[in-house]
């Protein structure tokens, strides 16, 4: 372990240290080695940081795309008749109702989270939604779940980009795109075994006279208050507030300012400034600080019409039972999973992000095409593969190439919100667009998702261009990114 003089004496040499960011690519090149204090001691404490933040975090977001995505398992299970949502656009109209409040509380939440604090705020939200899910259980008519969908969207508000927030305060730019990926691979496989366990919990037909859908809600809301109330345990603070009353079992004071010391060098930016709102909205005045939420957007488009109606894809496309439809939404987030920690592995291993970016948007639009426009179903189901690949792996990339590209307290926080906040609303465009009246081909529904994909390309395409003009322009001393010197632009 580093001593508090080597800590000291490393700091000093890192004021000494000259950065040359943006010499290939717009990364930053590494610090000499002696900048780097010790590499094992760097190592023990990433590891010790990846073990209290990366599973905790991805489990609870796996809770949390159960949560909002279990009305497909639900209604197939017999939700759909006995609240009578089959009428009209009721069924996609209740799924759309979640994203009003997620989107118009995404700013609210983020401030509140960092102000009190992950550790309280995130455990906090989720044992609220986790009792609005099982107010979803002894819903008596279709109408009483709007309500809970507005009370269930505004809890969940705060979660994914709190968490988003806390681990780029905690990892330098070349090592979060593993992080996100592994919080994202867990939270993702999580859910998508929420088919398998929606199967299960639906034999639980008539127990207490209650339907098996309804069994669904209830349990599933019992294991998000569980793992809500582990997660008031264990989980730690913003790197700037550990110092101030450190978590239990988490790092050691010289782990800590080692830790600190390496983000500082990189960024400069672990000590909060104070909140302005014009700091905090500062970056709203910045055109491409909106291509990341677009991209998300364009990306959720397709995640979300997967993951409400996926199973009702199989069963009534692909001519599937309901638990084969149930149970087979389950293996293409599993390889997805495996593909997108690879894919994040090569992206920090090669320093780039927008490329990565447009390969998985390629990926997915074969995919789509191949579930949409060929006729046998075990081939149809395979393109579920591709597709789902491509659009999963996409997600923490792009959480990643917005994260590489930013820097501030603040500016991270109002970044974070408003990457949520306009990619929610490809949420409520992909709860619309696999519509009833369009079954069983979907054709509007795949047409839009292919679309949307080809977009994806157009607009990180732009951004490159973009970034390659500033950090040439930096290079050659003509402005100052980001407020610092050193900084560039990640392409």
């Amino acid at each position: 372990m580093a001593t508090k003089n080597q800590l000291s004496d490393a700091a000093k040499s890192l004021d000494r240290v000259e950065s040359h960011d943006g010499l290939e690519l717009g990364q930053a090149s590494s610090l000499p080695e002696e900048a780097h204090f010790d590499e094992k001691t760097a190592a023990t404490i990433r590891h010790r940081i990846d073990l209290r933040l990366i599973p905790l975090l991805g489990a609870i977001y796996g809770i949390s795309l159960m949560d909002r995505t279990n009305m497909p398992n639900a209604a197939i299970a017999g939700m759909l008749t006995d609240l009578k949502l089959s009428h009209g656009p009721r069924y996609n109209l209740v799924n759309m109702s979640f994203f009003i409040t997620y989107i118009l509380l995404q700013p609210v939440m983020v401030i509140i989270g960092r102000k009190v604090g992950p550790r309280t705020f995130l455990p906090s939200i989720c044992l609220a939604w986790g009792a609005v899910i099982i107010g979803f259980g002894f819903a008596k008519n279709w109408p009483t779940l709007l309500p809970l969908r507005l009370l269930l969207g505004a809890m969940e508000a705060g979660y994914f980009p709190g968490c988003l927030y806390l681990l780029s305060c905690w990892y330098t730019r070349f090592e979060v795109a593993r992080r996100y990926s592994s919080f994202y691979l867990i939270g993702s496989v999580s859910s998508a075994l929420s088919g398998i366990l929606a199967y299960g919990l639906q034999q639980l037909d008539g127990l207490a006279n209650l339907s098996g859908w309804r069994w669904i809600f209830i349990m599933e809301g019992v294991i998000t208050c569980a793992i809500a109330s582990f997660a008031f345990i264990f989980l730690v603070k913003f790197p700037d507030k550990e110092r101030v009353k450190p978590s239990w079992g988490f790092l050691s004071p010289d782990q800590l300012e080692f830790q600190i010391e390496r983000l500082n060098a990189e960024r400069r930016d672990v000590e909060l400034e104070d909140l302005t709102w014009k700091r905090f909205f500062q970056p709203a005045t910045e055109w491409y600080i909106y291509g990341f939420p677009f991209i998300l957007f364009l990306i959720n488009v397709t995640a979300y019409a997967f993951a409400f109606t996926l199973p009702i894809i199989l069963r009534s496309k692909l001519g599937f039972n309901v638990a084969m439809a149930q149970c087979l939404v389950a293996p293409p987030y599993v390889l997805a999973g495996a593909i997108m920690y690879l894919v994040a592995w090569y992206s920090d291993h090669k320093k780039t992000r927008g490329p990565v970016l447009c390969c998985l948007a390629t990926v997915s639009l074969i995919g789509l095409a191949i579930m949409g426009f060929v006729e046998h179903p075990w081939v149809q189901y395979f393109g579920v593969f591709v597709a789902v690949v491509g659009t999963s792996s996409a997600a923490p990339a792009i959480m990643t190439y917005q994260a590489n590209n930013i820097r501030g307290q603040w500016r991270r926080a109002f970044c974070s919100a408003l990457l949520t906040g306009i990619g929610a609303v490809g949420g409520i465009v992909g709860s619309l667009i696999f519509r009833t009246q369009d079954a069983p081909t979907f054709v509007p529904g795949f047409a839009t998702c292919i679309v949307c994909n080809v977009l994806i390309i157009v607009t990180v395409g732009i951004l490159t261009l973009y970034f390659r003009k500033k950090n040439g322009q930096a290079d050659r001393g003509e402005c100052i990114l980001l407020e610092e010197p050193n900084f560039r632009f990640t392409i």
